[in-house]
């Protein structure tokens, strides 16, 4: 299924390449997937910075630059993601004002292997440093590719990235374990939202809600419920947008 889909949104057309039916999903779906993190990033404009965390094949790092005119720093350590995502920045023209790292954001420093799903372009649930599933269960991998990690505090104290000032997390499972890498992140009031995937039903993640309330941070109970999905697979998995 090599090829180009194209979509448009207020007049403004979006390319993504499409090598499989994953990929070409995830363009069928843009607008309907995750309709609450495309109304967040409409909240974004060319003054703001957005970190993109599990940035897959940046259906959502493109769409905040090419729509919004944001500066996106998009982190996708897997490496047929990686590959389509710089294809999809190439596409739209955008690598001025988007950088794509293949990289990990976690809570420490170091070399250690991401656990596939399964080796294909626009996959996810992938894990780094153990094989789990979103659920943090022990599981199955088809393949696992060597991996460097680092934090959020120390990207930005490297000087690569500034203070994002709207961060979206989506690393299906591992949220928890990017926001400890980010405790300094967190306490500059130049972080002004953060988009989190909470799975409901692990401690940990509950626990980011408490972390999150704690820094100033607060969220609506409206838009958590039209996110969560109450059924299938991912019954209790749903973004909160936590705004200060």
């Amino acid at each position: 299924m090599d090829g180009v889909r194209e979509v448009e949104h207020h007049g403004i057309r979006i390319r993504f390449s499409t090598p499989n039916a994953h990929t070409a999903w995830r363009v069928d779906t843009l607008f309907t997937k995750e309709p609450d993190t495309i109304e967040w990033l409409e909240g974004l404009g060319a003054g703001d910075v957005l970190l993109d965390v599990g940035a897959n094949v940046g259906m959502y790092s493109i769409f905040a630059a090419k729509v919004r005119g944001t500066p996106v720093h998009a982190f996708e350590p897997e490496s047929q993601n990686y590959a389509v995502l710089n294809q999809n920045i190439m596409l739209n023209e955008v690598d001025k004002s988007v950088a794509a790292y293949c990289v990990a954001l976690s809570d420490r420093v170091g070399f250690d292997r991401l656990y596939l799903s399964e080796f294909v372009a626009g996959s996810s649930c992938h894990s780094w440093g153990a094989p789990l599933d979103f659920h943090n269960r022990p599981r199955g991998s088809p393949f696992a590719q060597g991996c460097f990690s680092t934090t959020i505090d120390a990207v930005v104290a490297s000087g690569a990235m500034p203070v994002p000032s709207h961060i979206k997390i989506d690393v299906d499972g591992l949220e928890h374990a990017v926001l400890a890498g980010a405790a300094e992140t967190l306490r500059n009031p130049g972080l002004r939202s953060v988009l989190a995937e909470i799975n409901t039903n692990l401690d940990e993640h509950w626990a980011i809600v408490d972390l999150m309330l704690g820094h100033g941070f607060d969220y609506s109970q409206d838009q958590v419920e039209r996110s969560q999905r109450h059924e299938g697979a991912f019954k209790g998995v749903g973004n909160y947008v936590f705004r200060r």
